[in-house]
């Protein structure tokens, strides 16, 4: 960390077994970097919208994380985009949601490593 971080997870219990057996209330380093990137990707995705001019009435971004124990690697991040935006199709929204992929640090960074899927989901107003 460094010396201006907000030190919020430094109370955050990681444990091997969380990765491979139960998780017991504990987290693993695959369930936080799944994390970082659902937060990264929803503010890339909020800001392209913005660009859009098309707020979002509500954006729900969930991130999974396949670890291979195996290969002894995260294999694959899933991103689960649902959304309500207001007169954009779901075609435009699933190109937003590309381009948002495209516009996260944490996908940038983990791109050619770790395979990213992101499925899109637009609800209707109401």
């Amino acid at each position: 960390m460094t010396a201006d971080s907000s030190k919020v997870l430094e109370e955050i219990p990681v444990t091997r077994a969380s990765r491979v057996e139960r998780p017991g209330g504990k987290t693993s380093p695959e369930e936080l970097i799944a994390a970082a990137h659902a937060s990264c990707y929803s503010m890339a995705f909020s800001n392209v919208l913005a660009q859009k001019d098309a707020p979002p009435v509500r954006l729900e971004v969930e991130a999974v994380a396949t670890f291979d124990a195996d290969q002894v690697k995260i294999t694959t991040i899933d991103l689960n985009v649902r959304g309500e935006v207001p007169g954009m199709s779901d075609e435009e929204f699933d190109a937003a949601a590309q381009e948002a992929d495209q516009a996260c640090p944490v996908s940038n960074s983990l791109r050619g490593s770790v395979e990213i899927r992101v499925q899109t989901q637009l609800s209707e107003p109401g």
